[in-house]
């Protein structure tokens, strides 16, 4: 297997881990990750004022599922805000971002590639 099993736990009990880079502000905990496919189910945060306009606008060539948990995060080159209950599904290639959160996000993530 080459994701861990990983039963009923609180997600904070999960070590967070900050996200190199430029953005300050920006952490991860990591439920499972594949090392060979690149698939990863993760928690990611943003901590009140987190800027990610560094970064740029976002693409890549995975899928990605988000679930906001808490918070709220405005994509700034739409200059739209995102909250708590929302979902989004990005196929590969398709923009976002960069984000800005005023009073801090939890979201819950799963990216995965497809063949």
């Amino acid at each position: 297997m080459s994701r861990p099993q990983v039963e009923f736990i609180q997600y904070q009990s999960i070590k967070p881990e900050l996200i190199g880079g430029s953005v300050k502000g920006l952490s991860q905990r990591v439920i499972s990750q594949d090392s060979e496919l690149g698939d990863l189910a993760r928690i990611l945060e943003f901590e009140p004022g987190t800027d990610t306009s560094s970064n740029g606008v976002q693409v890549h060539d995975y899928w990605e599922e988000i679930y906001i948990i808490d918070g709220s995060v405005i994509d700034l080159t739409l200059n739209k805000e995102f909250t708590k209950g929302m979902v989004a599904s990005r196929p590969p290639g398709m923009e976002h971002g960069p984000w800005k959160s005023l009073e801090g996000c939890t979201m819950f993530e799963v990216r995965y590639y497809k063949k």
